[in-house]
């Protein structure tokens, strides 16, 4: 449902395709499937120098999902009309093809700039909006297959039923899915705004008939766009019949500002939660944990309260991540345990058994397995052996200004509390750092390496210190 802005008289993430397994659509040698994605909106209502469609979605922009959608259902060609000077839209589009749309004259005229492209294309085209990333395959799929059946629908519209209908087109249906009109808000009688079901503005369009329809859409109306729901009265009118089926409220929802972008949001994360432990992930308390489009977690894994996974995570089986951890480009092993409050950042892997503890950061690292960095600790740029010990207040100095150098700690070392190691540097196999110390060379396998200052201890100076202070306090 795009915007009333760019695309007239319809307001306007897929789920991750490897989260939902199924085979792909059955069709015909002879039946291909092409669709238009319509992404030139300005979204002016989101107050953004971003493209709408560039806005995120569970990390990744909302462009992003609706194509991974129909990758999934199987659609042969796609093409994204995009604004002019939105090269970071066409970007994200990759490797689809993308045409633009030099001004702003309704889907009519969007679609229209997408037909050269499609050239002599005569198979089943698709027509969505950028900005309702959260329609779902097997609704994809039932718009495909409707539009095959034997009726032969030259246009078949997508659908549905929000809370209140008021500024949406009606779908006049016989009941049966035959579609006769779509009627605007404004247009309608009493007894046609009493019906509940909606246009999204979404269709599939026999291709064979697609051109020579657009083509024909006028615009004598108030705003002197080109509306694409006018093709269903011009299909009609030439003979042919037209059809609906409905989609479910929350996959049509229309992102058109801040606020839409947070309900979608709160939509998505729901389906990726109940996926999650429909997989066999627990999540203690569903509601605060947030995922990314791409998370992946193993059977009995727990995930505690306040947990965030950023993009590019990959998590075991039987792993552990305690409340408020943030995740990000992090892989983790079965079995291990991270946090509570422990910040795993881009390029760190923890391997099997392995704990990170609270305040624990990691960047750019790999925890040995059985490895222990328990508390206070930073790792970044880093190897960790199997078994080692990384006490609390732990730091890899790996950042001199310029350059990043590498610390590499050895199995089974042993590195005490309030270390800093200055990369590059490595602490051999078994060794022992003494807590406190500052370690700038290397460390050989088995040994032990302390730097601190002499302890200078002065015999009954405590005494006399604080008596000396009680007489000038009372003085």
């Amino acid at each position: 449902m795009a915007g009333f802005g760019a695309y007239g008289n319809v307001r306007a993430e897929a789920v991750p395709a490897y989260l939902v397994v199924r085979p792909p659509m059955t069709k015909k040698k002879s039946e291909k499937s092409a669709a238009i994605v319509l992404a030139a909106g300005l979204g002016t209502r989101m107050k953004s120098a971003l493209p709408k469609v560039m806005h995120g979605l569970a990390g990744r922009p909302m462009i992003r999902h609706l194509l991974a959608t129909l990758e999934a259902a199987g659609i042969d060609r796609i093409v994204v009309v995009v604004a002019p000077d939105t090269d970071s839209v066409a970007q994200a589009a990759a490797p689809h093809e993308t045409v633009v749309q030099p001004h702003q004259l309704g889907t009519g005229d969007a679609v229209k700039a997408a037909l050269p492209v499609l050239g002599d294309f005569s198979g089943d085209v698709l027509v969505l909006f950028g900005g309702d990333p959260l329609i779902q395959t097997e609704t994809v799929e039932r718009m495909i297959q409707r539009r095959r059946a034997d009726d032969d629908p030259a246009v078949v519209v997508l659908g549905f039923r929000p809370d209140d209908p008021t500024a949406y087109g009606r779908l006049i249906t016989d009941g049966e899915g035959g579609l006769s009109a779509i009627v605007e808000e404004k247009d309608a009688s009493p007894e046609q705004r009493k019906i509940g079901l909606c246009n999204s503005g979404t269709m599939a369009i026999d291709g064979n008939k697609l051109a020579d329809l657009v083509r024909r859409i006028g615009n004598d109306n108030a705003k002197g766009e080109y509306y694409l729901t006018d093709i269903v009265a011009l299909a009609i009118a030439d003979g042919h019949s037209c059809a609906s089926i409905e989609g479910d409220a929350d996959e049509l929802i229309g992102i058109d500002d801040r606020a839409d972008l947070a309900r979608a949001e709160a939509i998505l994360q729901d389906r990726l939660r109940a996926e999650a432990m429909a997989a066999g992930t627990t999540l203690v308390d569903p509601s605060s944990v947030h995922l990314s489009f791409d998370t992946r977690l193993g059977r009995d894994t727990v995930v505690g309260p306040n947990v965030v996974f950023g993009p590019g995570v990959t998590v075991g089986n039987g792993v552990e991540v305690k409340a408020f951890s943030h995740v990000e480009g992090a892989d983790i092993a079965d079995g291990a345990v991270i946090g509570p409050f422990a910040r795993l950042r881009p390029g760190t892997r923890i391997e099997t058994g392995a704990r990170v503890g609270n305040f624990v950061e990691t960047k750019n690292m790999t925890l040995g397995e059985g490895a222990k960095a328990n508390h206070l600790t930073y790792l970044g740029d880093s190897t960790v052996g199997a078994k080692a010990n990384i006490g609390a207040g732990t730091i890899t100095c790996n950042y001199d200004g310029f350059n990043k150098s590498k610390t590499q700690i050895g199995a089974g070392a042993f590195i005490g509390s309030n270390t800093a190691l200055v990369a590059p540097v490595t602490i051999g196999d078994g060794a022992i750092v003494g807590a406190g110390s500052t370690i700038a060379k290397d460390v050989d396998a088995d040994a032990l390496a302390v730097t601190r200052a002499p302890q200078d201890q002065r015999a009954g100076w405590a005494a006399k210190f604080r008596k000396l202070a009680g007489r000038k306090k009372k003085g």
